[in-house]
């Protein structure tokens, strides 16, 4: 089996709740998806293809590249199916691979020792035919080998990522509490704003809302921030495509004239993490940054756009009922400051979220973490309902 010169079942997987967003990403590609799930899409491709998607998609979490289906009914039947499989063709003899893997079978308790049962098969496939080994560990960095295995159906996939796509490579310092890169690309993606109007981001934390509608507008692909992928330690890897696939991500990024992105924070630490991270995406120059309570923001009038706020949740009843007042105060900035705009607040507690006091007109579903999440987009009528549709 060579891997790169055959077609498969390809996985992207995603969070959940982020699946339509990654959809349309892999749409837009040219890629015909055959099956959408809350965590992932389903399409039909090659390595070249993995190669494309890795690059490209802002949204995704893995992309798995399926080599084997079969049947186990439990760890002894796992490990002599895959000691059939052609390892020598996938992992160097010199080199590094992990496991991963999602298990549910009533036979084991622990998805840890169907990880061991895996490496072993291939360890032990590599001394019977080569009398050498790969060295294995935790480490995401190199081949990576993906188990899917739930009740006596299991399938192995090449995670042809490694490290997670859904972190963009330029958040250095988190900040407080941050969200994760694919959910701020999802989020901005869910809105109506059209990469060419403004983005207000008061509350911008460490900057992750203000740098993916910057790396948005200008068409800069996560591709462009990372260079090592697992499908770079595969066998037979030409770095001849991968040079091809980086050179058009470069070839399409876009200048946008007066585009303005703003983000302010009340604390002078997220503003300067805001302003590192910005800079390691190679977007500071397009944001313009202050220090400021949100109801101090710069919110051009006569102009249109996007407001956007992520303010905290609240996980204890003081600070809950502190939280009250600020959302409070949320609704009057935008009623009374944002007149022309479009506003999104990102909050988990649904609760809290009625405090603004202005009635949504979209409540978005999402989660970041374990929490349920909505991101509430808001008309913030310039002068009465009926100019605003004229």
């Amino acid at each position: 089996m060579q891997i790169f010169e055959i077609s498969s079942r390809i996985i992207v997987t995603c969070s959940n709740r982020l699946s339509p967003y990654l959809e349309k990403e892999i749409a837009e590609l040219g890629f015909k998806p055959v099956r959408v799930f809350k965590t992932g899409v389903e399409l039909k491709g090659n390595m070249k293809d993995c190669i494309q998607l890795n690059l490209n998609l802002r949204c995704a979490s893995q992309v798995l590249f399926s080599i084997k289906e079969f049947k186990a009914f439990d760890a002894d039947a796992l490990y002599k199916t895959l000691l059939n499989v052609e390892w020598e063709n996938i992992i160097a003899p010199d080199g590094y691979f992990s496991i991963t893997s999602n298990v549910s079978n009533d036979t084991i308790n622990n998805s840890l020792f169907a990880n061991v049962k895996v490496k072993d098969a291939i360890v032990d496939r590599f001394r019977e035919k080569t009398g050498e080994r790969p060295n294995s560990g935790p480490q995401l960095d190199r081949t990576v080998i993906h188990l899917y295995w739930k009740d006596v159906f299991a399938e192995l996939f090449i995670d042809t990522s490694g490290e997670t796509l859904s972190k963009h490579g330029y958040r250095k310092i988190p900040g407080k509490a941050p969200m994760l890169e694919s959910l701020a690309a999802a989020t901005l993606l869910a809105t109506n704003w059209n990469r060419r109007t403004a983005v207000i981001n008061p509350m911008c934390g460490s900057g992750t809302i203000a740098i993916e509608a910057a790396l948005l507008a200008t068409n800069r692909k996560p591709g462009l921030l990372r260079n090592n992928y697992a499908f770079m330690h595969l066998v037979n890897y030409d770095e001849s495509i991968y040079l091809e696939a980086y050179k058009k991500l470069e070839q399409q990024v876009v200048e946008v004239p007066g585009l303005r992105i703003i983000a302010t924070d009340i604390s002078d630490d997220a503003v300067h993490v805001s302003k590192v991270n910005a800079g390691i995406a190679g977007v500071e120059d397009m944001i313009e940054f202050a220090v400021c309570d949100f109801e101090d923001t710069n919110v051009m009038e006569g102009q249109s756009g996007i407001v956007y706020l992520n303010p905290e949740y609240g996980d204890r009843l003081g600070v809950e009922a502190e939280l009250e007042i600020t959302y409070k105060r949320i609704g009057d900035f935008l009623k009374k400051k944002c007149k022309g705009y479009t506003g999104y607040i990102f909050t988990g507690n649904l609760e809290l979220a009625k405090k603004i006091g202005l009635k949504p007109k979209r409540r978005i579903e999402f989660y970041t973490s374990k929490i349920d999440c909505r991101l509430f987009e808001y008309e913030l009528y310039d002068g009465s309902r009926e100019k605003k549709g004229e």
